[in-house]
């Protein structure tokens, strides 16, 4: 079965890479076109660009699939599209050049998180389990049947990029599944039934932790937002970057009059340990980037910045 291959991200190459040795016959890859990156702002091909020339295959690189790109997809020939974080829409168009049609790997349990960044809305919401689906691609917004799905744990101390990371993996192999059915002749998509929720992708404004919330509203924040968009507070005129935080445990050495009494925002060091104040009880703070540096361990940077004074973010 003559397979196109779409995606962009590190996330999808586990995908191009489980097609691949599975022995779809995939005879283009469409991604995006190359970006400029770091401080010298270099182009750099895509993940997946740079995945799909190491195996040899012909890239199709598209920001937008318009009436050229979809020309060329036709002259591909292909029997299916499976497509994983490609970055753009689909236009019906090139919906209806494959006779199988195009497969989506979304990481969410369909209909939960239908949007962007369906990992990252989980995190943040506290969802215990979530997952993958694969579905048939349609004009709506991940509104497509779903051909299966499966499950994963969310760990307590995840970041959206440690989950995500496993999802790419575990979706990977639902997605070879996928289409060796629709090889077969057993595929059987069905609608999608349950509650909706939107996953739209995240602005830096979403990133700002609010100290004023709980302790665990603070914690599923900061990890839903790392790495990216990367969650950030304000110190004074500076915004600086901050790292995943883990609850704080009372211990008799650390003062707890002290901690008790931090407001919201509030910066203090118990033992080794650098204490921010939240709407509930204090959480400890892992990593952190001050303006103009590189992230660093919290402990490093609070025994300096305390000796000049009172820390409060904001």
């Amino acid at each position: 079965m003559r397979v196109l291959f779409a995606g962009t991200p590190a996330v999808a190459v586990p995908s191009l890479d489980a097609l691949v040795a599975a022995g779809f016959d995939v005879v283009a890859v469409l991604t995006r076109e190359d970006a400029p990156l770091g401080r010298k702002r270099i182009m750099t091909p895509s993940p997946v660009a740079t995945r799909a020339a190491e195996l040899n295959l012909p890239i199709i690189r598209a920001n937008r699939i318009d009436g050229a790109v979809t020309a060329q997809l036709a002259d591909f020939n292909i029997a299916v599209a499976a497509i994983v974080a490609y970055g753009g829409l689909v236009p019906q168009p090139a919906l209806d050049l494959p006779e199988h049609g195009w497969i989506n790997l979304h990481f969410s349990l369909l209909p939960a998180w239908r949007g962007a960044a369906p990992v990252q809305h989980s995190v943040m919401a506290g969802d215990e389990i979530t997952g993958a689906s694969t579905f048939r691609l349609e004009a709506g917004l991940d509104t497509g049947p779903v051909f299966g799905t499966m499950t994963e744990t969310v760990r307590p101390s995840d970041t959206s990029g440690e989950l995500l990371e496993r999802l790419a993996h575990s979706g990977a192999v639902l997605l070879v599944q996928t289409l060796s059915a629709i090889a077969a002749g057993r595929a059987v998509a069905v609608p999608q039934q349950g509650d909706v929720s939107l996953a739209p992708k995240l602005t830096i404004d979403d990133a700002r932790v609010d100290w004023s919330r709980p302790a665990l509203a603070v914690r599923r924040l900061i990890n839903g937002v790392t790495p990216e968009p990367g969650a950030w507070t304000q110190l004074g005129d500076q915004r600086v970057k901050v790292g995943p935080v883990s609850p704080w445990v009372d211990s008799p050495e650390s003062g707890e009059d002290a901690v008790a009494a931090l407001t919201p925002g509030e910066v203090t060091m118990a033992g080794t340990a650098v204490l921010v104040g939240t709407g509930s009880s204090p959480v400890v703070l892992g990593d952190i980037q001050p303006a103009g540096k590189k992230m660093m361990r919290a402990q490093d940077w609070a025994r300096g910045a305390l000796q000049q004074g009172e820390l409060v973010f904001s």
